[in-house]
């Protein structure tokens, strides 16, 4: 049984903790203005109803890489991932920082504030472009192998499908009643 969904914190925004089960890679639906404490939400195909709002480092990379005009993101896929290290003040808050990025031909490395005064490069890795898999046909001929379903949910998962595909990969591997 996959408890990722049961641990899921009930928010309108992506959280750390959202990814503790591990890297999510994720297609961005709009970019929209939020609010003076949190001025970037980052609708993701993959999480309706729930933004993205990156920090300003992460922010800075995104411009760094796509340019400033948040109006082209749409369709632009990234990994994002959990840095249980992020501190905000003196404490260990952990945070969401981004792995990789769609739309870039080769690693990006950043001189990003680590704290007052202080730089840190950063580097953020090119994200392939989509394969051509069907996972579903795959999830279908997988039959009633839950390992594999599950293997493939993961792959799917990992390659940025869109949420109706996995739910339909789950949907197979949940065992009915009687089974």
């Amino acid at each position: 049984m996959d408890l990722t969904e049961s641990i899921a914190p009930k928010s309108d925004q992506l959280n750390a903790d959202d990814l503790m089960a591990g890297p999510v890679t994720v297609t961005i639906a709009e970019v929209a203005k939020g609010t003076p404490e949190q001025p970037v939400d980052v609708h993701l195909v993959e999480f309706p109803g729930r933004a993205y709002r990156p920090s300003k480092s992460m922010r800075r990379v995104m411009v760094s890489a796509w340019g400033a005009e948040a109006s082209t993101y749409a369709g632009h896929r990234l990994t994002l991932v959990r840095n249980p290290e992020i501190t905000f003040g003196r404490d260990k808050v952990g945070g969401i920082e981004i792995s990789h990025l769609s739309h870039i031909d080769k690693p990006l490395t950043i001189a990003l504030t680590a704290t007052r005064g202080k730089r840190k490069n950063f580097t953020v890795a090119p994200l392939p472009a989509p394969t051509a898999r069907d996972f579903l046909a795959e999830a279908n001929a997988a039959g009633d192998d839950i390992a594999l379903l599950r293997a493939l949910y993961t792959a799917a998962q990992q390659a940025g499908e869109p949420a109706d595909t996995l739910n339909a990969i789950k949907a197979l591997a949940t065992p009915t009643e009687g089974q």
